[in-house]
C-alpha cells in the first residue's frame, strides 16, 4: 500500500533529487499531495488520474497521499508526473514492487497516456544519482544519454511503459541517433572589409578572452564582425559541452541531435530584454537567463545604449565572478555564466548621421552616455572605434585573413596561456601578472603616465596588462617563437593594449 519513486526536480540549471512516496488506504476517496508542490504539480491529480484511466488500466478508488521528498525543497513543473503516475499502480498493487527496483522516471504525461518531454531532463537525470537507472520520454532519450550513468530506458506512452515493466513487452527501442549534423559554416571573417583595428580587437578577444565593446556609426560593420567571432572559438571540451548541455536542457532550449552542445554558444537578445529574462530567475522556477544560455559562449549586446541601465548594471558582478547568484525569497540558485561579451553601441542617439556629421545637441549626447555607466564600461578590456569603410575598400577585392588562419592563430595563442597560468588571460590576477608577465622599464613607463594623467583605474591596469599579455601570445605565435609560454611585456604590447582602449567622452569616441 506504499511505494517510494526516485525521481528529480528542477531547480536554476541544477536538478534535485525527489522521492515520490505514494501511500493508498483506506478513507473517502481522495487524493493528496504535500512537499511543497507548485500550481503545476498540484494539477498532476487531474492528468495522471485521466492518463492511468486512459493507458486501461484502474484507478484506486481508495484515499491516496503523496508526499514530495524533501518537503523542504519547492517542487515544479511537471516532470512528476510520471513517478506519481507509477507510484500510484505499485502502491495499489497493479505493479509490483521489484518491477520498478532500481528505477527513476521523469516525464510529464498526458491526458491520452503519452509520456511527454519535459525541460531540464539532463540536470534532472543526473541529479538522481549515478545507480538509478532513468526512464525518460523517447523524445528526451539522447538528453538523458548524455549525463547518465546506467543505460536509459525510454516510454512513449503509459501503457506501454507498464508492460515493459511486467515484462509482457520488450522495452521500447531507444529512438535512432545518427550523430549531429555538420553545422553550418560559420560566417568568414575575410568577407569584412577594411577595419584592420577591430578585426585585430575581435581576435584578441577570442584569443585572450577579453570583453569587448565596438563604437561606431550605423552600417560601419559591427554586427557583422560580432557574428564571426563564434568561429574563431575553439569547440568545447567534453566536460565543458555537459555543462553548457545542462544549462540549454534546463531552460528548455532545442538541443542538437546527440544531445551534446559542442560548440559555444552565441547570444544575441533583444534591447527591450528585461533584467530577470538576461540573469535569470523568476519566481519559483528559477531558469536561466540569456547570461547563463551564453556560459562559454558569446554574449552579443547591439545596441548596447538601448539597454535599460539597469539591467547591463545588473551584468556587472556576473561578468566579474563568472556566476549569477540569484536569491528569492522561496530560493538561491547559482548559474554559471561564464561569459565573452561582446557589445556594439552608436556613439549618440542618431547614430553619428551623415558621415563627419552629427544632429545631436550636447544634452542629448550626455542623456545618451548616461545609459552606459562608469563602472560597466570599465569592464570592457577592449574598446574600438569603429568607422564607416571608405568606397574602395568595399568596392574593392577582398583583404585580409579567412576565418580558418585565424582561429588557428586564436587556439596556439589560448594554448600558451593555458601552459603558462591554467587559463585564459583575463583571469589573471595582479599577482599572477607580477610573476608570469612581467614588465619592462619603458612599459612601466607607459603605464606610469596613464595613471598619472588619471586615465587608467586599478581595475583599467589590470585589464591593459592582461590583453597585452594576449598580445605578446598572439606575436610568439606569428613569430614562430619558442613553444616556452614564458612573456615579458614590451612597452609596445602596453602601448596597442592602450590604444584599443578607446574613451567616450561627450558623445564621442577618443582615445583613453
Amino acid at each position: 500500500m506504499f511505494a517510494s519513486i526516485p525521481s528529480a526536480s528542477l531547480l536554476g540549471a541544477s536538478g534535485a533529487s525527489v522521492r515520490v512516496e505514494v501511500h493508498v488506504g483506506n478513507g473517502l476517496p481522495g487524493f493528496t499531495m504535500v512537499g511543497l508542490p507548485d500550481e503545476a504539480c498540484r494539477e498532476a491529480r487531474d492528468r495522471v488520474r485521466a492518463a492511468v484511466l486512459s493507458a486501461g488500466l484502474a484507478w484506486p478508488n481508495k484515499r491516496i497521499a503523496v508526499n514530495l521528498a524533501p518537503s523542504s525543497v519547492r517542487k515544479s513543473g511537471t516532470a512528476l508526473d510520471l513517478p506519481l503516475a507509477i507510484g500510484v499502480l505499485v502502491a495499489a498493487g497493479t505493479l509490483p514492487a521489484e518491477s520498478v527496483s532500481g528505477m527513476g522516471f521523469i516525464g510529464e504525461l498526458g491526458l491520452d497516456g503519452s509520456v511527454r518531454p519535459v525541460a531540464g531532463t539532463a540536470p534532472m537525470v543526473a541529479a538522481m544519482g549515478d545507480e538509478i537507472r532513468p526512464v525518460v520520454p523517447v523524445r528526451s532519450f539522447s538528453e538523458a544519454s548524455v549525463v547518465a550513468r546506467e543505460p536509459v530506458r525510454c516510454a512513449a506512452h503509459l501503457a506501454a511503459l507498464v508492460l515493459a515493466l511486467t515484462g509482457e513487452e520488450p522495452w521500447p527501442d531507444p529512438p535512432p541517433n545518427d550523430g549531429p549534423p555538420e553545422p553550418p559554416p560559420p560566417p568568414d571573417l575575410l568577407d569584412v572589409r577594411g577595419q584592420p583595428m577591430a578585426r585585430l580587437a575581435l581576435e584578441l578577444a577570442a584569443a585572450g578572452g577579453h570583453h569587448l565593446l565596438m563604437v561606431g556609426p550605423p552600417g560601419a560593420g559591427k554586427t557583422m564582425l560580432a557574428q564571426r567571432l563564434p568561429g574563431l572559438l575553439p569547440a568545447l571540451s567534453h566536460e565543458q559541452a555537459i555543462e553548457v548541455t545542462m544549462v540549454h536542457s534546463a531552460a528548455g532550449v532545442a538541443l542538437p541531435p546527440g544531445g551534446l552542445v559542442r560548440h559555444p554558444p552565441f547570444r544575441a537578445p533583444h534591447h527591450t530584454a528585461t533584467l530577470v529574462s538576461m540573469v535569470g530567475g523568476g519566481t519559483a522556477a528559477m531558469r536561466p537567463g540569456e547570461l547563463s544560455l551564453a556560459h562559454r559562449g558569446t554574449l552579443f549586446l547591439d545596441e548596447l545604449g538601448e539597454f535599460a541601465p539597469a539591467v547591463l548594471d545588473g551584468l556587472r558582478q556576473p561578468l566579474e565572478d563568472g556566476v549569477v547568484r540569484v536569491s528569492r525569497a522561496r530560493a538561491s540558485v547559482t548559474l554559471p555564466a561564464e561569459v565573452l561579451l561582446v557589445a556594439a553601441t552608436n556613439p549618440c542617439p542618431c547614430g553619428g548621421g551623415a558621415p563627419g556629421a552629427c544632429e545631436c545637441g550636447d544634452a542629448a549626447k550626455a542623456r545618451y552616455l548616461r545609459r552606459l555607466s562608469g563602472p560597466m564600461l570599465d569592464r570592457f578590456d577592449l574598446r574600438v572605434a569603429v568607422g564607416r569603410p571608405s568606397g574602395d575598400s568595399l568596392l574593392a577585392a577582398p583583404v585580409g585573413e579567412p576565418t580558418a588562419v585565424v582561429a588557428a592563430r586564436v587556439a596556439a595563442a589560448r594554448g600558451r596561456a593555458r601552459r603558462r597560468s591554467g587559463d585564459l588571460n583575463r583571469s589573471l590576477t595582479g599577482a599572477e601578472l607580477d610573476r608570469l608577465a612581467p614588465l619592462t622599464g619603458a612599459a612601466r613607463a607607459v603605464l606610469q603616465r596613464e595613471l598619472d594623467l588619471g586615465r587608467l583605474s586599478g581595475r583599467g591596469l589590470h585589464r591593459v596588462r592582461r590583453v597585452a599579455c594576449t598580445i605578446a601570445d598572439l606575436e610568439a605565435v606569428t613569430t614562430h617563437a619558442a613553444e616556452t609560454p614564458e612573456i615579458r611585456l614590451e612597452d609596445r604590447h602596453v602601448a596597442l593594449a592602450l590604444q584599443l582602449r578607446v574613451a567616450l567622452t561627450g558623445g564621442r569616441v577618443a582615445a583613453a
